[in-house]
């Protein structure tokens, strides 16, 4: 076999299996998106707490929540599977209802939407996940004016309207977190490049 046939039987089947990597890779994320939304449903499945609480009965005084009394309270959470959940994150718009975490890990982040910082009780509420098309992989969608609602664990409910979408980049920690934004959500673009970020306020 001459040289070049050689060099181009090399350079063949180095292709192929990078195409093959390719594949496997696709493959995989497709897999992985698909196990992270069965997981959240499963963790739904186990959080009947995040029922709204119910609107007082004619001529009865409403019940005044503990937060508003105490807006710097720890949120309450629910334990499942070894996580603590502080509620249900819903967007109509993306037909998404998703557990969230009280706080993150990379393990968490594999099975629900995390806790970034701050509360909903007390403002500067920022919700993080993966990309996964069944967790924050199409929010980069959402159109300002779309609502987002938030159910703690002792039904209380925390509605939001889009306001704007920002791109950050992965170490711009502050400006995560500045702006006075009462709810933010965020994932990374593909490869961890950028961070998609919207920013909402109380509805």
């Amino acid at each position: 076999m001459s040289g070049k046939r050689r060099a181009g039987s090399l350079f063949m089947g180095a292709g192929a299996l990078l195409f093959a990597a390719a594949l496997a890779l696709t493959g995989f994320n497709l897999w992985d998106s698909r196990r992270a939304g069965e997981a959240a449903e499963a963790v739904l499945a186990e959080m009947p707490a995040h029922t709204p609480r119910p609107a007082p009965e004619p001529g009865e005084a409403p019940e005044i929540p503990d937060y508003v009394l105490n807006p710097d309270m720890e949120m309450p959470t629910e334990e499942i599977d070894g996580y603590e959940y502080i509620g249900v994150l819903s967007i109509p718009a993306l037909s998404l209802e998703l557990p969230v975490m009280g706080g993150w890990s990379y393990p968490a982040l594999r099975v629900a939407p995390c806790r970034y910082l701050g509360s909903a009780y007390s403002g500067g509420f920022i919700i993080m996940a993966h990309n996964y098309a069944r967790h924050f992989g199409a929010i980069g969608t959402l159109e300002p004016g779309e609502s987002v609602s938030f159910t703690d664990v002792d039904g209380n409910v925390f509605e939001y309207a889009v306001e704007e979408t920002q791109i950050l980049q992965p170490q711009a920690v502050d400006e995560m977190s500045s702006g006075g934004w009462d709810l933010t959500l965020f994932t990374c673009t593909p490869g961890g490049r950028t961070r998609v970020t919207i920013r909402c306020t109380a509805a």
